[in-house]
């Protein structure tokens, strides 16, 4: 379905009022009268894509030069219109976003050992480190182009859904933005595993059926209750996403078993600030019961690397049952929905008292401290030989399924799944690995290679003096940087 002009300005008055109009409607005319003629392959206007993307935008609540490059985004490539008149018409700053796009999208699945795919994902992560908005862009882009997939020839559906599932969805997750990584996986999920798709519809249909209408007599009573004791909340259920489903039925601990997943329908309670949230936990608990041992997950105290914030508490239900309740504050909320994109929207630098010059200079979408992960991608230009081995460490380090594991003090580090205690030192401190004596894990000595799971507590025992790598330590290793340090060590005594 086609959106209209109108219905995008709505939106975007919506969530910033003090809009351009003008210069908008001019930007939307511009690229109207440079895509006529142009036709998708859904056998709609061109002009429906970009103005598509844009209202994604809009909807994450970014600023005007955000939305101005969407309209403009595939000029360039679709209209053979030149950056430079892009730049003398609109700006330098729109211009850049446009270029910048252009230079994210090349990025391509060509095969795990290719060499170009490692280049352009690298340069993917230069631009994110110069301002994140192109990268926003590109994801919206993404999120369009596969929700209409099916208009693409078949032969290049697949293809086109296992580099979203490979390479944007894992990103989003990384950018925090948990909507978005949800909604792209389940529109790729039934082009690269129809059968197993159609498999877990067949099963789930009865489950969440019955889930949905248990958790609506939960809903009710905790409205009832958090209005008795006084605390200011909404509460709202949601179904788990298709694909998120299929890969926890895939655990060996699951086996396929349907009856084992807990959290078909998750309730979330959304409070106005971080205090209600532990009033409304204390509700919760005294009317139902915590399931010992896997209860409680306190993410407000302790987040995850992505700034994820919220309470998870697994309780009874009067049945037996057992259901998960999230528990977080509207801004928790947001930024678990949008992630970098609520992060960096102009609304919310502005209200951090980011000056009007670095809005208009587009200095306010830097990467801050909290995503040091993206300059560390960036800066390894001149790391990363072409080597098969390197190529794969960086896209691990990159996109795979990340972990976060505490140190004794309570700082949270964020490494790929499966890393070790040797990825954690490292990790920790550049030159920490070389002084491993023993390591604790959870209060345990535990082995080098030992698998490290999701709110570990780490610590690493030093010694008074270096003890250099094994390079038997670089089969089980699983981070680029700890790798770089223990192949340095080795050749330095060849």
């Amino acid at each position: 379905m086609e959106i209209s002009y109108q219905d995008f300005l709505a939106q975007a008055k919506a969530k910033r009022p003090g809009l351009d109009e003008n210069r908008l409607k001019k930007v939307y005319l511009f690229a109207k009268k440079k895509h006529n003629g142009q036709v998708r392959q859904t056998g709609e206007n061109y002009i429906c894509h970009p103005l598509s993307v844009a209202s994604i935008l809009a909807g994450w609540g970014l600023d005007q030069p955000s939305l101005e490059a969407a309209l403009l985004h595939d000029l360039p490539e679709m209209a053979n219109v030149p950056i430079e008149e892009i730049s003398s018409t609109f700006g330098e700053e729109v211009s850049g976003l446009v270029e910048g796009v252009n230079r994210v999208g090349k990025v391509k699945l060509r095969g795990s050992q290719d060499v170009e795919f490692l280049e352009n994902l690298r340069k993917m992560f230069v631009a994110m480190a110069q301002d994140i908005r192109v990268v926003l862009i590109r994801l919206a882009d993404r999120l369009h182009n596969i929700s209409t997939l099916d208009a693409v020839p078949i032969a290049k559906q697949k293809r086109i859904a296992i580099e979203t599932l490979e390479v944007y969805a894992p990103l989003a997750e990384r950018l925090g933005m948990g909507r978005l990584k949800g909604e792209l996986e389940d529109l790729s999920f039934p082009y690269i595993y129809p059968e197993e798709y159609t498999w877990l519809q067949e099963i789930a249909k009865p489950h969440f059926k019955y889930s949905e209408k248990n958790v609506s007599g939960i809903m009710n009573k905790l409205r009832q209750q958090l209005v008795k004791h006084g605390v200011n909340a909404k509460v709202e259920g949601r179904p788990k996403r298709k694909y998120s489903l299929y890969k926890k039925l895939l655990r060996p601990e699951n086996n396929r078993d349907i009856t084992k997943i807990y959290d078909l329908m998750a309730v979330r309670v959304i409070t106005e600030d971080t205090s209600s949230c532990y009033s409304a936990l204390g509700v919760v608990h005294q009317y139902w019961k915590p399931v010992p041992n896997i209860g409680i997950s306190d993410f407000i105290a302790q987040p995850k690397p992505n700034g994820y914030q919220s309470i998870h508490t697994k309780i009874f239900d009067n049945m037996g049952n057992i259901v998960e309740i999230q528990i977080r504050s509207e801004e928790m909320h947001l930024n678990a929905e949008f992630g970098a994109a609520a992060h960096f929207a102009y609304a919310d630098a502005k209200s951090h008292g980011a000056s009007d010059k670095k809005l208009q200079e587009g200095t306010a979408f830097k990467i801050t401290d909290k995503m040091s992960w993206v300059k560390q991608l960036a800066g390894w230009q001149n790391q990363v030989s072409t080597a098969s081995d390197d190529i794969e460490d960086y896209k691990l380090d990159a996109l795979s399924k990340h972990i976060y594991v505490f140190s004794p003090n309570g700082d949270v580090y964020d490494l790929p799944e499966n890393s070790t205690p040797v990825d954690y030192a490292f990790r920790v401190h550049s030159d920490l690995g070389y002084y491993i004596q023993t390591v604790k894990v959870n209060g345990r000595i535990a082995p080098l290679d030992h698998e490290l799971k999701s709110g570990d507590i780490v610590e690493v025992q030093k010694s008074k003096t270096i003890k250099k790598p094994n390079k038997n330590w670089l089969r089980f290793v699983k981070t680029q940087v700890a790798k770089g340090k223990i192949r340095k060590v080795i050749s330095d005594q060849v």
